[in-house]
Formats: structure tokens, C-alpha cells, sequence
């Protein structure tokens, strides 16, 4: 029981398939959510790659459908599909059966709400997990299950309508054998951008590499970019909903750095709200500032930029994770639409790519570094060490972690929400401000890790 409550994460459940996530687990996710969205309610239900799936999908629709709730399966899609899906077919809800960017033998769900929103803690995940443990499932005559094969089809016509891309660019993309294999080539074609793809070919056991990009999955794709001579390249995690960028010279694009190029398209079209994430780069503000914008951060994760997004009216928003997200998609984050955007952007410059990321000005700063913690203990391990920080008398940020601001630098220590894991990072303005802030950031992390 204490394994089955883990899968109940802050915006999604996750879980390691045949150990706490099984067949008999999905059926009781559908029957909690149906329960929790009410009888009669239209879902859609979709699925990525992995091989546990179409299984996990099976039971979850027909948890679903004995709560009275109709089915509409669009099968194998891209994350953002779903998403896409819910809004396009007015739709009550939907589900994704999908572990993003985890490793192949993990699967899980994304519950959404109407227009997409997503169930996530303090909006509605509580009570899906009080029903699901409960077993206070409603009883009704059973829903309707369809299948609708042209969702991907409908995706494509509504993203490609927003795509112009000015001039012939090249493009590089590493798939990463994951759904992304089966939209994202023949939407840059169609575009009239060159493609070189790698590891295009679905398969949920993700051979190439991990299904998350990162600087060492994409090693491949890095040389790939500078034998082509590629304008761009761009490597997708496993379910379309992150990329990572390289530029023409096969260099991974701080996400940061992503996000200001595009801030600087959508601000100029107009203004508006930018949302980023507490762990963004000071530069990401000052950027949007600059350029007439309003910044606006927010904690980690989809549900709650998301949520930033339609509050403030946003443009534009983006975590340092790789997730962007667009106002005219709905709010929505979807990897396959902001790399089609970041070719149409590039095609509208004077500058090299990589031009352009070495004039943009940049702090020390370290990547997220992750530290093992049990489940159990990450978020008591966060909240000691906030309490120290305070009675310390450091200037603090509670909204997600505790990010500690000590002058010219800070460090945010926040649990992470789908992983047994502690995450960090630091930025200064200088390398030795840096190397402090770390020292005691790392210190304080071991002191409660071991206490």
C-alpha cells in the first residue's frame, strides 16, 4: 500500500510498471477519475510509446467506462494531443497514459479536466487519491468506448496553421524513438524545412538513449547537426511535451536562453505576460523587462505555469526543464509546436543561431543537480532545511522549495515531483560567489539528508 500511495505525484501519477503501477491499478485510477469527474462525462484517452501502454490503457478506460463515463481511445499520440484533443472535440476531460521523460520501464497518468487543465495538487489530485484509496466508486450503466484515428491528423491542421517559416532552413532532430517519431518529420517537411531525423522509429524501449534530452542523450544528434551543417537541432523526450535545442554549431541552448529568443518574438508583436519558472536564470526577468514585458514567476511544474498562463493572460510561458508554452495553442506546452516556432523564429533572423546565443549575456550558474532521496523523507528533508534558512535571517522564496537570495546570487533546494530525488541550483555573478553558494547549499543538503 505504501508503494501504491508513491504513484500519486504532484501533478501526474508514476509509477514502475508490474511493481506499484499494475492492470488492477489502472482500472482503480479510471474508476477514482471517473468517480471524481461524474458520470456521463466525455474523455479522451491517448497513450505514448511505452511498452505497458496499450495494457495500462485498456484497464484505465475500462475503469472509466464502468463509472458511466464515454471513452473516445485516439490511440498512440503525442502528449500535447491530448491536450489538443480536449479543447478541439469539447471534450469533459481526458487522460494521458504516459511516464514523459522517466526511463522505459515506468508509466503513469496525466488527468485533465475540461479545457485541458490538469488535475494536480491543489486542483483536484487529493480528491482523486482520497477516492482511489477509499474504493467509494460510483456505480453506473456502463460508458460508451469509440476510436478516432484522425486526432493526430486534426493536431497537425490546427498547429501548422500557426507556422510560418520564412526561409529554407535545415533542421536536425533526435526522436528518441519516442511518439514524436510519428508527427514530427513530415511537419518540418511540410513546413519546407530540410530534416535529417535520428532514432525515428517508435519503440518504448527507447534504445538509442534515454527518453529525455539532455546533454549526454544528445550526443549523437550533436554531431549530426555539425556533419549537416544544420541551422538547428532539436532533441524530444519521450511523450512531445519537452525539447532541447541545439544551435548550428551543436551546442546545447540553455533553456533560459530559448525562452528570451522566443520572449523577444511574442514581445514584439505586442507585449504581454511572461511566465518562467523559480529556477529561470535573473536574466530571463531582466530579458522580459527589457523588452517591455511583464515577468511573472511561478513554481515548477505543468499544472501551475499553466495555470499562471490563463490567469495573467500570459504570451508566452516556459520551465528551465524544457516545457514551453503558447498562448495560441491554448496555453498549452508542446514540444513538436515549439520547435516548428523556434525554426519559424530563426528563419525571421539575421543572426546565426549561435550567433545569437553568444551575444546574449550569461551568469555562473550550475545545472540542476539531483540528490537520492526517498519519497518519504524529500519533502520533510526540504522543509528542515527552509526552517534553518529562515532562523538564519536569509532573504527566502517559499513558493516552490526554499530559494535562499544572498546579494548578487541564490540557490533554490526544492523536492522533486516525480522523482525520489532532492534538486539544486545555484546562479551568481561571479565564479566565486558561486563556489560559496554551492558549498553551502550541498552542506546544509547532506547535514538533513544524514540527520
Amino acid at each position: 500500500m505504501e508503494s501504491i500511495k508513491r504513484i500519486f505525484r504532484a501533478y501526474d501519477i508514476r509509477g514502475i510498471y508490474g511493481e506499484d503501477l499494475t492492470d488492477d491499478v489502472a482500472l482503480d485510477v479510471g474508476r477514482a477519475f471517473g468517480t471524481y469527474i461524474g458520470s456521463g462525462s466525455r474523455l479522451v484517452v491517448g497513450r505514448d510509446v511505452r511498452l505497458s501502454g496499450e495494457s495500462l490503457q485498456k484497464a484505465l478506460m475500462e475503469g472509466l467506462m464502468s463509472t458511466g463515463c464515454n471513452v473516445t481511445d485516439i490511440g498512440m499520440v503525442p502528449t500535447p494531443t491530448l491536450y489538443f484533443a480536449i479543447i478541439h472535440y469539447s471534450e469533459d476531460g481526458g487522460v494521458m497514459v504516459t511516464a514523459s521523460h522517466n526511463p522505459p520501464e515506468w508509466n503513469g497518468f496525466k488527468l485533465c479536466r475540461e479545457g485541458g487543465f490538469p488535475i494536480a495538487e491543489g486542483m483536484g489530485m487529493e480528491d482523486v487519491k482520497r477516492i482511489f484509496f477509499s474504493k467509494q466508486f460510483i456505480s453506473a450503466s456502463p460508458g460508451e468506448l469509440k476510436r478516432y484515428g484522425e486526432a493526430l491528423n486534426d493536431y497537425a491542421d490546427f498547429i501548422m496553421e500557426r507556422v510560418n517559416i520564412q526561409k529554407r532552413l535545415k533542421v536536425a532532430v533526435d526522436l528518441g524513438n519516442g511518439v514524436c517519431s510519428l508527427i514530427v518529420p513530415r511537419l518540418f517537411k511540410s513546413a519546407g524545412v530540410d530534416v535529417v531525423a535520428i532514432n525515428d522509429e517508435p519503440d518504448g524501449r527507447f534504445p538509442a538513449h534515454k527518453p529525455e534530452p539532455t546533454g549526454e542523450t544528445l550526443k549523437e544528434l550533436m554531431g549530426v547537426v555539425r556533419k549537416e551543417r544544420a541551422d538547428l537541432g532539436i532533441g524530444y523526450d519521450g511523450d512531445g511535451d519537452r525539447a532541447l535545442f541545439l544551435d548550428d554549431r551543436g551546442r546545447v541552448i540553455p533553456t533560459d536562453i530559448t525562452l528570451t529568443l522566443l520572449a523577444e518574438h511574442y514581445l514584439k508583436m505586442g507585449g504581454g505576460a511572461v511566465i518562467y519558472d523559480i529556477l529561470s536564470s535573473t536574466l530571463v526577468e531582466e530579458k522580459i523587462r527589457e523588452l517591455g514585458g511583464k515577468p511573472i514567476v511561478s513554481r515548477v511544474g505543468r499544472a501551475y505555469i499553466l495555470d499562471a498562463m490563463k490567469r495573467e493572460g500570459a504570451v508566452l510561458g516556459g520551465e528551465t526543464s524544457g516545457h514551453l508554452y503558447f498562448a495560441e495553442i491554448y496555453g498549452f506546452d508542446d514540444a513538436v509546436y515549439a520547435g516548428l516556432k523556434m525554426a519559424e523564429v530563426l528563419s525571421k533572423m539575421d543572426l546565426k543561431l549561435s550567433e545569437f546565443v553568444d551575444s546574449t549575456p550569461k551568469y555562473p550558474s550550475t545545472p540542476v543537480k539531483s540528490y537520492q532521496c526517498p519519497d518519504e523523507l524529500k519533502f520533510r528533508v526540504v522543509e528542515e532545511i527552509t526552517r534553518d534558512f529562515r532562523e538564519m535571517g536569509y532573504d527566502i522564496i517559499t513558493i516552490d522549495g526554499v530559494k535562499v537570495i544572498d546579494g548578487d546570487g541564490w540557490f533554490l533546494i526544492r523536492a522533486s515531483n516525480t522523482l525520489p530525488q532532492i534538486k539544486m541550483k545555484a546562479e551568481a555573478k561571479t565564479e566565486e560567489k558561486l563556489r560559496r553558494l554551492v558549498d553551502l547549499a550541498e552542506k546544509k543538503i547532506r547535514e538533513k539528508m544524514e540527520g
